[in-house]
């Protein structure tokens, strides 16, 4: 067995897919009309249609998961961040850890938490 995507909730479907694409080079691979597979295994899912399947409302911000991407040049994402999306909200802006990776924690347009970090050590 392996894991083959993880699903994020959005409002605006082709507002997240620019998102994504504008600052981490995602693509879409397919649109089945509220539900968005991007590269990377990542899946963009209508609210209203995740909301219905659930029976239940859905909690932006609730800071119970994040997407985590690495980028070993952290100050020229920081700089296309800021560029195309300076009015994202963040929870930590670039910083570094007492280890020496350097990151930053920001929402999505949909209160989907992501960081940003520099790779550490070796692959």
């Amino acid at each position: 067995m392996k894991l083959k995507n993880v699903l994020i909730v959005v409002k605006d479907i082709e507002r997240s897919r620019r998102f994504y694409h504008d600052l981490f080079g995602l693509d879409m691979i397919l649109d089945n009309d509220g539900n968005m597979i991007l590269t990377e295994g990542l899946v963009l899912q209508d609210e209203k249609i995740w909301s219905d399947f659930l029976g239940q409302d859905i909690l932006p911000r609730n800071n119970a998961c994040e997407l985590f991407f690495e980028e070993a040049d952290i100050e020229s994402f920081v700089e296309k961040l800021e560029k195309y999306y300076p009015e994202v909200q963040y929870v930590n802006r670039l910083m570094t850890h007492s280890w020496g990776q350097q990151v930053v924690r920001f929402y999505d347009p949909d209160g989907n938490l992501i960081e940003v970090g520099t790779p550490m050590g070796k692959k």
